[in-house]
């Protein structure tokens, strides 16, 4: 996939799999930013990318910034379309207690790139039964604390 490297972005290393076995590639900040608890911020990565035709970049969390600090991606998974040409920003959130420090070169997210099915619509007066039928938010139980 073809990567521009941004004027900020020189030095850093590319998006790359942490394991043979990972899904996504870590990406890192270009800038150094504090995330004060409930700030959110667009994390500069100095990249641009030409996604082909046909699939996205997802913007994921890093499970280890989630679990230890609360720091998150709002929007997860956020997406990058094939068609965008400008900087790839990753937009964080502290949920934290704390303040977060990023410095440059810090990874701080992971990008998965995915196949995009398009769809379209046709409307029609019902909709083909099921057993599960119209049962929504709970309705297949699972939650032992509650009885079900």
């Amino acid at each position: 996939m073809r990567v521009k490297v941004l004027e900020h972005g020189q030095g850093l290393a590319l998006p790359v799999y942490a394991t043979s076995g990972a899904a996504g590639m870590d990406v890192v900040s270009a800038e150094d930013v504090t995330l004060a608890p409930g700030a959110r911020h667009a994390v500069a990565t100095g990249l641009a990318f030409a996604i082909p035709h046909g699939f996205e970049i997802q913007v994921r969390p890093r499970s280890g910034l989630a679990l230890k600090h609360g720091i998150s991606v709002p929007n997860a998974p956020g997406t990058i379309d094939s068609d965008y040409r400008g900087e790839l920003k990753v937009i964080l959130i502290n949920h934290g207690a704390e303040p977060f420090a990023i410095v440059r070169g810090d990874r701080v997210a992971q990008l998965v790139l995915a196949p995009v099915s398009r769809a379209s619509w046709m409307e029609v007066e019902e909709l083909d039964a099921t057993d599960r039928g119209e049962g929504g938010f709970g309705s297949t139980g699972g939650v032992v604390a509650l009885g079900n």
